[in-house]
C-alpha cells in the first residue's frame, strides 16, 4: 500500500485533533486538513458538564492542543468550516466556504448532536442543550443562591449538571421518565444509590415524570408543565435527552452506515480509503465479540491512533474496551466494558449504603460484561482483564472483598 499524500479529518472535537496527532507522531509527512464546524480550537467535551462546568478549571485546560502546535505540525487546521458532502469516487469533499479538499484517505470524526425535545417552548431563550462550550457557559450563568433550574433527563449529563448546580446553591428539580435514573445502564440495584445520592444533596428527583410542555411567557420559559397539570417553575431548563451519531455525510456519500458508520476492528468502513472514530464508529469489537458504539471520552481519545496506523499500512485492531468516569458531590467512579444494567445479573463487591463499592455485571454464562468501582480506587488495571479474557466467574467469590481480582 502506497502511503498517502493527503489525509483529510472531518470533525473538530477529541477525535479529529487526536487523529491528527497520531498521524505526525507516526512521521507521516503528507498534507493533514482537519475541518472543524466550530470556532474554538479543538477542545474535550467532558469538562463541559464536569470541572469547567463547576467553575473549578478555565477552559484552556479543555484544548487538546494549542494553536501553535498546529501551526508547528503542518496541520491545516479549517476551523468554523463545515463539511457538506463527500465525493468518494473522486477522492473529494466539499465544505460550506466553497472549497473542496482532496484526499487520498479519510478519517470521518463527526461526533454526535444533542437529541431535541419536540415541545412547545422548548426553543425558548432560557431552555438550553449541552453541547458545546458555549452551551456550559449559558448553564452555568443560570446557577445560583435563589435560582431555579429544571433538568429534563436522568442520564450522566443531566445529573452531572444537578451536582454542580447543587454546589452553587441553586435549587434543583430533575425529571426522569422512567422508575429510576440510570436504569437501563445500571440496573435497578446500583441506579438506587445515584437516586439517593442526588436526593440527599437536595435534589427533587422525580421518577416516571411525563413532561406535556414548557411553558413560556414573553420568549422565556417559566416553567414545566407535566401530564396531570402540575407546572414546575423555572428559571432555567436542561434538556439531556441524549445525543444522536452525526452521520449523514457518510449515508450521502454511500457508507454503509446502521447506528453509526458501520468499521471494522481496524476503524476502516466500507470504503477502504475512509476510516471512522469516535462516537460515530459503529465498531466491529474484536474482544468483545460484537459490535458497538459508544459515546465516551477514552474512545474519541484512544482510537484515532488505530485508525492512523491502519490508513498508514499497519495491520492493527483497536481493542480497547470502553470507559469511562463522573463526580458528583463527594462519588466519585470508574466504569469498564459495556452492559444492559437491567438485563445483566449485578454482584457487589463492598457497601452500597456507603457508596464504596465495585459492581460487576454478568452475563448468563458468568462472564463479566462491565464493572464500576465507585470510591474504590486503582482497581481497573485489575479488572480489565477479567472482561478482556472473558473468565467465567464464581459470583460468591467475585463479591468477596478477600478474594483478589488475580485469583477469580
Amino acid at each position: 500500500m502506497s502511503t498517502p499524500e493527503n489525509v483529510v479529518i472531518i470533525g473538530g472535537g477529541l477525535a479529529g485533533a487526536k487523529t491528527a496527532e497520531a498521524l505526525r507522531e507516526r512521521e507521516y509527512a503528507g498534507a493533514v486538513t482537519l475541518v472543524a464546524a466550530e470556532e474554538q480550537l479543538p477542545y474535550e467535551r467532558p469538562p463541559l458538564s464536569k470541572d469547567y462546568l463547576a467553575g473549578k478549571a478555565p477552559f484552556d485546560d479543555a484544548a487538546v492542543h494549542t494553536a501553535e502546535w498546529y501551526t508547528d505540525n503542518r496541520v491545516d487546521l479549517r476551523l468554523g468550516v463545515r463539511a457538506t458532502g463527500i465525493d468518494a469516487a473522486d477522492h473529494r469533499v466539499t465544505l460550506d466556504d466553497g472549497t473542496a479538499l482532496p484526499y487520498d484517505k479519510l478519517v470521518l470524526a463527526t461526533g454526535s448532536a444533542v437529541r431535541r425535545l419536540p415541545l412547545d417552548g422548548a426553543d425558548a431563550e432560557n431552555v438550553h442543550y449541552l453541547r458545546t462550550v458555549e452551551d456550559s457557559d449559558a448553564i452555568r450563568a443560570s446557577f445560583g443562591d435563589g435560582k431555579r433550574l429544571v433538568i429534563i433527563g436522568g442520564g450522566w449529563i443531566g445529573l452531572e449538571v444537578a451536582s454542580s448546580a447543587r454546589a452553587a446553591g441553586t435549587t434543583v428539580t430533575v425529571l426522569e421518565g422512567s422508575s429510576l435514573t440510570l436504569l437501563r445502564v445500571l440496573g435497578d440495584e446500583v441506579a438506587r444509590v445515584f437516586a439517593g445520592l442526588h436526593r440527599s444533596n437536595g435534589v427533587d428527583l422525580r421518577t416516571e415524570a411525563k413532561v406535556s410542555g414548557i411553558v413560556t411567557d414573553g420568549g422565556r420559559a417559566t416553567g414545566v408543565r407535566l401530564e396531570g397539570g402540575e407546572t414546575i417553575p423555572a428559571d432555567a431548563i436542561v434538556i439531556g435527552i441524549g445525543v444522536s451519531p452525526v452521520t449523514e455525510i457518510a449515508e450521502a456519500a454511500g457508507l454503509a452506515v446502521d447506528n453509526g458508520v458501520l468499521v471494522d476492528a481496524s476503524l476502516r468502513t466500507s470504503d477502504p480509503d475512509v476510516y471512522a472514530v469516535g462516537d460515530i464508529a459503529n465498531h466491529d469489537h474484536p474482544v468483545l465479540g460484537h459490535r458497538i458504539r459508544v459515546e465516551r471520552w477514552a474512545t474519541a481519545l484512544n482510537q484515532p491512533a488505530v485508525a492512523a496506523a491502519a490508513l498508514l499500512g499497519d495491520d492493527v485492531e483497536y481493542t480497547e474496551l470502553p470507559y469511562f468516569f463522573t463526580d458528583q458531590y463527594d462519588l466519585g467512579c470508574e466504569y469498564i466494558g459495556h452492559a444492559n444494567g437491567a438485563e445483566s445479573e449485578v454482584v457487589i463487591r463492598g457497601d452500597l449504603e456507603s457508596r464504596e463499592f465495585v459492581a460487576f455485571w454478568l452475563d448468563e454464562h458468568a462472564h463479566i460484561q462491565a464493572a464500576m468501582n465507585v470510591n474504590v480506587w486503582d482497581v481497573i488495571d485489575e479488572i480489565k482483564p477479567l472482561i478482556a479474557e472473558r473468565r467465567v466467574v464464581d459470583p460468591k467469590r467475585l463479591a468477596d472483598p478477600a478474594v483478589p481480582f488475580a485469583r477469580l
